[in-house]
């Protein structure tokens, strides 16, 4: 179970004034080798057996396409990864297209997901979108055209597998080789931040982290109260009602917390079930591909 990209919609972003990506595979998408080895010639040798058209429209395709998808890919950077986080007005303005007509103020990119499988499981649409929009003084998030905090997209996305630390989604050159010799642990952190466990872990030390500070003021309230209570500023009963109110309080709030991380925690257990029997079903049935093959 993984999340795909339906479409990418790009306006005055860079050189784009206006336009769509939708050729994603469901997959993989791929474009290597140095430059000059010619990446271009390889998707031209796949359309050309297929006898599509001529070879000057056949290498404009391939060119455009290639380009649209680098371009997606550095849009959907743009929405989600750290690198364009925090944004100064100059850079933001060198993120709005410049060209000629009309003037274009603002840059925006929007990414529809593909939620069939509901990977995305706080949201029970079909398609998710996320909309990332920016002008010489605003930066707006947007989930389903609603108004967000850039946390709200951060939390969206790495429950879903979308890393914004070490975002994997979009392997660069000379990752693979720096992921193949990595050691073990930082491996491991890897799979952790892909599969999305990471977030729960930060939930839950942020749960901690509250609950420390919740304990430390209701230790500094009581023993204000109790020299209030001392001085006569305050009565017994007020200060009985004020611990027992408090109490009740905060053993609400650490079960509520205690609840919510508890649902998460199932929820991921359910996924990596599924998830594995996926990949088993996978391997199974590479294994008979190939054996009927050979």
């Amino acid at each position: 179970m993984h999340v795909t990209l339906n479409l990418v919609n790009i306006s005055g972003f860079r050189s784009y004034r206006e336009t769509t990506v939708n050729d994603f595979s469901p997959r993989h998408n791929v474009v290597v080798g140095r430059n000059g080895s010619g990446k271009s010639n390889f998707f031209f040798g796949k359309l050309v057996t297929r006898g599509k058209t001529t070879f000057n429209t056949l290498k404009s395709f391939v060119m455009e396409n290639v380009w649209n998808l680098i371009t997606a890919l550095t849009a959907i950077q743009f929405v989600l990864s750290d690198e364009f986080s925090h944004l100064k007005a100059e850079q933001r303005q060198g993120l709005i297209h410049e060209g000629t007509g009309d003037r274009v103020t603002t840059a925006s990119v929007e990414i529809v997901f593909d939620n069939a499988d509901h990977r995305i499981v706080a949201i029970e649409a079909n398609e998710v979108r996320v909309l990332r929009r920016v002008s010489m003084k605003k930066d707006q998030y947007f989930i389903d055209a609603k108004l967000v905090a850039r946390s709200d997209v951060v939390n969206l996305m790495e429950s879903a597998g979308f890393s914004r630390s070490n975002p994997y989604y979009i392997v660069k050159q000379g990752k693979i080789n720096e992921l193949a010799t990595s050691p073990d642990s930082h491996r491991l952190k890897l799979l952790r931040e892909v599969a999305g466990t990471r977030v729960y872990d930060e939930r839950k030390d942020e749960s901690l982290k509250i609950l420390r500070e919740t304990s430390l003021y209701y230790l500094i309230s009581s023993y204000v109260k109790l020299v209030f209570f001392e001085i006569g500023w305050i009565s017994r009963e007020f200060l009985a009602d004020a611990k027992s109110e408090k109490i009740e309080t905060l053993l609400a709030f650490i079960e509520e917390r205690l609840k919510t991380l508890e649902e998460e925690k199932e929820d991921l257990k359910e996924y990596q079930k599924w998830d594995k029997m996926k990949r088993l079903f996978c391997f199974s049935r590479s294994v008979f591909e190939l054996n009927a093959f050979f």
